[in-house]
Parts: C-alpha cells; structure tokens; sequence
C-alpha cells in the first residue's frame, strides 16, 4: 500500500496518538505539510511534544472529535472495533486503516529503508543504528520504540533515502512493510494471544524476510529458532551474524568489563573488521551490534563510522537505563517483560559490579503471564531478591486464571527468594528497611513498575 499524502490525505487523525510509535509518525506527517490531529487517553510529555509542534490533542475518545473534514484514520492494533472514533469514522464513510499501513507506506517512499524486527531488543538495535547513520552523516529519518537523547525524542526527519524504523511482528503488523533490508533479531514464542504456536510465529517472520527485494539484504542472528525456515528460497541476500564463526558477523575477543562495558573484534567472513567498544553490558547487546554493523556495511557504511556510532550510543529509556540512587543502591530500570530478555537483562546486571542483586518485576498482560507462567519461574536466576508486583493488565482485562502471586510462589519453588507485593508503596518501605548499601536494584516490566526506582531516588 502507497497512500497519495500529496493528493488525497491531507487531514488525518489518529487514535492513539500518544503511543511511542504513533506519536513519530504523526509527527512524520506533520512534517509534511499534512494536517495531523489525534486522541489520547491522558497527557503525557509525548502528548505535549505534539501540542508543541501544533498538533491537536483530544483526551478521551468520543465520537464528536470525528469531523466532516478528515480524510483517514490511523488506529493502533490495541484499539477495539468499537471504539466510538472507529465507528464514527466508518460511519462517515472515512477510510480507517490501522498503524503498520501507514508506516509501510511511508517506508515505500525511501529507496534505503531498514527495518528492525525480532521478539527482543527491537528498540536497541534501531537505536544503534540511528547513531551509526547519525555518525556518517546520512541524515536518516528515524522512527524508534523508545526515548533516544541523541535525536531528543523517538523521531528524527531527514533528507536522505534512508529510512530506520521498528518491525513488530504483533497481528503479523511487518508484513505490511517492504523495506530494503529486513533485520531478525530472534524468533521466540510471543504473543500467543494472538499466534498459536511458535511455528505460527516463524511463518510470519518467514514472510518478512520475504518483502524485502531481490537487491536488498535480510539480517539474520545465526542461532535463530527456524532460521533455516525462514530463510529458505528468500529473494534478497542473508548475511548471519552471531557470536562464533559459523555466522559471516562474529564476535571474537571478548571483554566485559566490571563497570558494564563490552568490547570485542567485529569479523566478517574471517576478517577483523575493528574493535567495537560498547557503554552498555550484556552479551545480548554484543548481538544487537552485530546486527547493527552487519546492517549498515551492507549499505556501504564504512567501518569507521560504525564503529563511532556504536561507540557514542549510551542506551535508550527503559533499557538497562541507570535512573540514580537511593542509600548506596544502584538504581537500573529496563523495559523486560518476556522470559527471554529477563535472562538476558538480569545476566548483564552480573556482568556490573554489585552486591546483592534486587529485581523488582511486573507482569505485563495475563495472557503471557500465563502461557509462559512456567517459563517465568526460571528466568530470575541470576537474581538475588526478586519482588513480584501485580500484572500490568494494558490492552487486557484480569482472566482469573493467573496472579502475580502465582508467578513468585513459582519462581520461589525454584529456590529463589521471591515475594510477592502488591502495592508499589509497600515495595519502597520493603526495599529502603532491607537493601544494603553497595545492592543493585533493578525495576523490570513494560508497564509503570519505574515508578517503584523513581520514588526510591525521590526520597
């Protein structure tokens, strides 16, 4: 889908507009010279941003906010069919299309574009590769699922042919995207209140890589589940990147330093290519660089400028992102809601030197709290003190079926010390009267659990 902004969609309205994704597209718009309004739930600084830039802001959706004189409706896959501003607008006759049409179309016009999707770690590797593009010069239009200080938000508008956004397979969204070079990070079991199996899952990845053009590129991590699968018969070329010499990136001479850092020689096709040095830690990032440096040198980026951007990047919010202290305590909060990144997060945590690690956690949505309940009993075991507070419901209503004191008696049978605490008040007198000078305490979840650091560090 190419949708004619010049001729035809010239006034459009969006329900959600505060969301981290829809916010930079409708600023993307604005830019354009199109007439861009919307609605929230509530205000909030991304809203704001918004109002700044003269873009109208409802807060509430009511049906009235749907005037005669809008063209199209962007929707997010969150908001219900019943949404009065999706039925007045249907019932106007205004086209209604959801959020991963608009952003396919708007790739559609950039001769460069590249698309980042994977079950984890979307928002660091397009952050990543906005500072390697930002550092050569490229003067890239950036959409990103998080707060990046670099560009001073989630968006930047360029004037170039390159073109970096986020690919989330949730409802099979990417497939609507036809970018230059598609990047899969990994392929796990997600969202299953919507896919079925996993083998649904690599299916639609497998149809990502797919969109992607005979001259474009696919960028796979090597030990991907199914990588064979989702490759097989691709029209664009696949280069693997991993952390052994089976993948044509690798990462070789490794360092993980005590205060976080990461360091390692990038090798292509046996070849040394430079040294990467990382403010972040984990090895889970030493891939989402690989990435990113197998990425932008298939675009003819030059390795000096990879290796400057990847060196300038210093995380984005919400992931592994240091807020302060509070009495000696380290206080890290990131955005961590599936089993995988729980791991991956809490194993770099014990790369940083520290005392006693404290993880305080919110289950994000029912659905995944309970199908993958036994997988979340084994994700804390790097943790020394694990606090589970109550499920973060987002799009979701409570089922019944699962309790976040579900999950910490499972992650206690495990021979974990485990709690659970409701309230976020009662998680802060617990901490302050029981960590010690010298812990690291770490708020894990996609939902408001940072409130729990941010009040800590307030005191």
């Amino acid at each position: 889908m190419k949708l004619d902004f010049e001729n035809t969609y010239k006034n459009i309205y969006f329900i959600g507009i505060g969301g981290i994704s829809m916010s930079g597209l409708a600023e993307i718009l604005n830019f354009k010279g199109i007439h861009v309004s919307g609605s929230d739930v509530k205000a909030s600084d991304v809203t704001s941003h918004l109002e700044s830039i003269g873009i109208k802001v409802n807060f509430g959706h009511k049906a009235e906010n749907i005037t005669d004189d809008i063209d199209l409706v962007i929707f997010t896959a969150a908001v219900k069919q019943d949404n009065p501003e999706i039925v007045a607008a249907k019932a106007k006759g205004i086209w209604v299309i959801e959020r991963s049409d608009l952003l396919g179309s708007i790739m559609s016009c950039y001769s460069q574009s590249i698309a980042v999707a994977g079950t984890h770690g979307k928002t660091t590797t397009t952050s990543m590769l906005s500072e390697v593009l930002l550092a050569d010069n490229a003067d890239p239009t950036i959409s990103v699922g998080g707060m990046l200080s670099t560009i001073g938000g989630n968006t930047k508008i360029g004037n170039s042919e390159f073109f970096l956004a986020e690919a989330c397979e949730y409802h099979d969204s990417f497939l609507k995207f036809n970018p230059f070079v598609a990047i899969i990070l990994n392929v796990e079991a997600e969202h299953l209140d919507y896919f079925k199996d996993l083998h649904q899952i690599q299916t639609s990845f497998k149809g990502f890589a797919s969109n992607a053009p005979s001259t474009g590129f696919v960028i796979i991590n090597n030990a991907t589940v199914g990588k064979d699968y989702i490759t097989d018969g691709l029209k664009a070329k696949v280069i693997t990147y991993g952390l052994d010499s089976t993948a044509n990136w690798y990462a070789h001479n490794i360092i993980h330093e005590p205060n976080g850092r990461n360091s390692f020689d990038a090798v292509f096709n046996g070849k040394v290519m430079g040294r990467i040095a990382l403010r972040i830690p984990g090895e889970h990032n030493i891939l989402n660089a690989l990435a990113a440096c197998a990425a932008a040198y298939a675009i003819t980026i030059p390795m000096e400028s990879i290796i400057t951007g990847l060196d300038n990047y210093s995380g984005v919010n919400r992931r592994f992102q240091y807020k302060g202290t509070y009495n000696g305590i380290s206080i890290i909060d990131d955005y961590a809601h599936h089993p995988t990144e729980i791991r991956a997060t809490l194993a770099a945590a014990q790369k940083v030197e520290h005392k006693k690690l404290w993880c305080v956690f919110q289950p994000h949505t029912y659905s995944r709290a309970k199908a993958l309940f036994e997988d979340f009993g084994n994700a804390f075991t790097d943790a020394d003190e694990i606090i589970v507070t109550d499920i973060y419901a987002a799009r979701e209503k409570d089922t019944g079926l699962v309790h976040a004191r579900d999950i910490a008696d499972k992650i206690k049978s495990n021979g974990k010390s485990a709690r659970y605490i409701g309230s976020f008040n009662d998680i802060v007198d617990f901490i302050k009267s029981t960590a010690q000078p010298g812990d690291m305490l770490i708020t894990m979840g996609a939902g408001d659990v940072y409130s729990v650091g941010e009040s800590l560090i307030g005191e």
